[in-house]
Formats: structure tokens, sequence, C-alpha cells
């Protein structure tokens, strides 16, 4: 979770920080198992007026410097308690998802008003940000995630040991994914490029990490017999959820993201930073990732066609597999190391501070 990861790189830091959630959340348990202190407060729904007082004297009650929130539902809770105190505490808002309401009716303008800054993931994000809510584009910040190059560093990991249990030969070409198992991820285009590519290369394993919620079980079904439909059974791996991601990104050769429009790409950068040339969706925060041609390769959204085309200039090739997946690591150090990150983050709380 990107709330978990941030506030142990800001505690590395030697920052104080306190994550306040909602009691029983996933952020809440996930937290406090990793010894991050927790202010769990119980406000589903947008109007608390007793809990906004609660959170006021909590607020009033500790030295806070910041308070950064990463959801803008929590913008109803946080500003009226500001306001109750009459704090001039800075207010950070990163956004991660786009909007698709306009939010600049007089109640969204009080809460945007109390924002110093809006942190976007990504451009798209940016251009959202600056179109649905009432801030002044010199407001709003582009600001990546980062992914941590000590763990996932490629010459530390062995990949042979998921090979191993997955039974793949040294001489087979692994193309993985790494998505929940929902719509909107791509995981038709990506059987569908597979099917075209078994066709044509026999060495060929495709290996497909993630799982589905409990609520879209039906869909992980779909798409277990949409691989047997294409005959794919023998040669896709069903891994489900996995917590050994780097190893998981080591033992592949080429990383497929044909997610139809994500705000960024946590687990493409990821594989970039295990030196794998990739082969992603054309569409929305990708574009702020890969550059074509260089640090991997885009393809049409939704077009398995392609896919399998952009896969195959890959699979004939190990000398470019090689070459792009160097770049592809040297654009995750340049752009996007969580280290460099954080402390981007840093200097502006000690901007807002000072």
């Amino acid at each position: 979770m990107r709330t978990i990861q941030g506030a142990e790189q800001l505690l590395s830091k030697n920052l104080s920080v306190d994550i306040l959630c909602y009691p029983g959340s996933q952020i809440n348990l996930e937290a406090e198992e990793r010894g991050i202190n927790c202010i769990a407060l119980e406000a589903s729904g947008y109007f608390h007026p007793f809990k906004i007082i609660k959170l006021a004297k909590f607020i009033n009650n500790n030295s806070y410097n910041i308070i950064h929130t990463q959801f803008s539902k929590d913008l109803w809770i946080l500003v009226p308690s500001l306001n109750y105190l009459g704090s001039d505490i800075p207010l950070i808002l990163t956004k991660r998802m786009e909007s698709s309401a306009m939010k600049k009716d007089f109640m969204h303008k009080w809460l945007y008003k109390r924002v110093n800054y809006v942190l976007a993931i990504s451009n798209v994000i940016k251009k959202n940000v600056i179109e649905t809510c009432p801030v002044p584009e010199e407001k709003v910040i582009l600001h990546y995630n980062g992914v941590d190059l000590k763990k996932f560093e490629p010459s530390k990991i062995d990949r042979n040991r998921i090979r191993i249990e997955f039974n793949i030969k040294d001489d087979q070409i692994v193309i993985g994914m790494l998505a929940r198992i929902t719509y909107g991820k791509g995981y038709e285009e990506f059987l569908k490029a597979a099917k075209k590519l078994n066709e044509v290369s026999s060495n060929l394993k495709f290996l497909l990490v993630g799982n589905s919620s409990p609520d879209e079980k039906d869909y992980l079904e779909i798409i277990k017999k949409l691989a047997g439909d294409l005959t794919l059974t023998n040669k896709v791996i069903f891994a489900g959820f996995r917590k050994d991601i780097a190893d998981i990104l080591s033992a592949i050769d080429i990383f497929v993201f044909p997610s139809h429009a994500e705000s960024f790409g946590n687990a493409l950068i990821e594989a970039m930073a295990m030196e794998k040339p990739s082969v992603a969706t054309n569409s929305h925060g990708v574009l702020d990732i890969i550059n074509d041609g260089i640090t991997g390769f885009l393809f049409n959204k939704k077009d398995a066609n392609d896919l399998a085309e952009k896969l195959k200039l890959l699979i004939s090739s190990e000398s470019k597999r090689i070459e792009m997946g160097k770049a592809a690591r040297e654009n995750v150090i340049k752009n996007f190391d969580v280290e460099k990150q954080t402390q981007k983050l840093i200097d502006l709380y000690r901007k807002l501070v000072s």
C-alpha cells in the first residue's frame, strides 16, 4: 500500500508519522503490524460533526507540522476540523485516481481553498485535477510514485528459484503479468496475444500473478476458462497472490502491462527496476513511464494483435531484451527512485513549514 510505504520512508528519514485511518481497515491492520502509530477514527460518508470535533481535539493535542491526506474524501473531515481550531497547519492532498465529477461548486471551493498543494501521481491525473477541481494550476504538483531500488535489485536475486518452483525450463521465455484479476486490467488481451504467440513459438510460458477480490471470483473463472478455450492450459501459469514480487519479476523475461486506464503503473516500474523489457498500453499514466522503443514498447489499448506483434520483437531478440531492460532500469533510477521521491516530498514539507 502506498500509504504504508510512504509512512515507512518518512520514518526512515527520522520524521515522526501518525496514520489516520478507519478502524479495522487494511491500512490500520498493516500499519499496526509494521509498528506504525495509527489514529483510528470511524467516519464513513461525509458529514460528521462529532467526529470533526474529536479529530480537532486530537490535532490540537499533538504538535503536527503537516497534514498529508491520500484521499480527497478525507477533506470533508480534515478541513472542518482545522477550521474549527483556526489552525494554519499546511494541508496536502495526493490524488491517485481520476475524477469524473466536476468539483467546482461552492462546497468544494470551500474545501480546496484550505489545501496548500495537490500532488498528482501522473500527468493524466494532474490534467484531471486542474479540469475538475477548484485548484489553481500552480498548486498542482507532479509527484511520481517510487520504487525501492534496494529491494528491486536484479543482481541480488536468484531468478532460478521461481522458475524451479513452476517447472520452467532454462530455454523457455517467460512472459509475465502482475495485476489484480479484475475487469480493465487487460487479461483478455494478454491471453489472446498469448494464443497468437504460442502458434509460432513453442518455447514460451505465460505467468499470471494476482488474485481476484471475493466479489470477483466469477471473473477469475472467466479468465481461466478463456485460457482453456484458447488451448493455453499447459502454457499459462496462474500463480495467484504473491508477496515475493522481486523474485517473480526476476524469473520472467518480458513484462506485460495491458491495463486499459491506469493512473500510473506501480508494477510496471518495479519490472523496469528489475531490468525487464516491457510491453504496455499506450494510455494514461503509462505514458509518463515508458519511452516507446527505448525503455519498452507501447501497444494500442485493447488490441491483442498489436500486443502480440510488439512481443514478437522481444521474443526474437535476446540482445534487444537485455538492451531495453538496462535502459528501463536507468529510467527508473532517474525518475522513480523512492528515495529521491521521498526527498522531494520532504523538501516540500520544509518549504511549507519554514
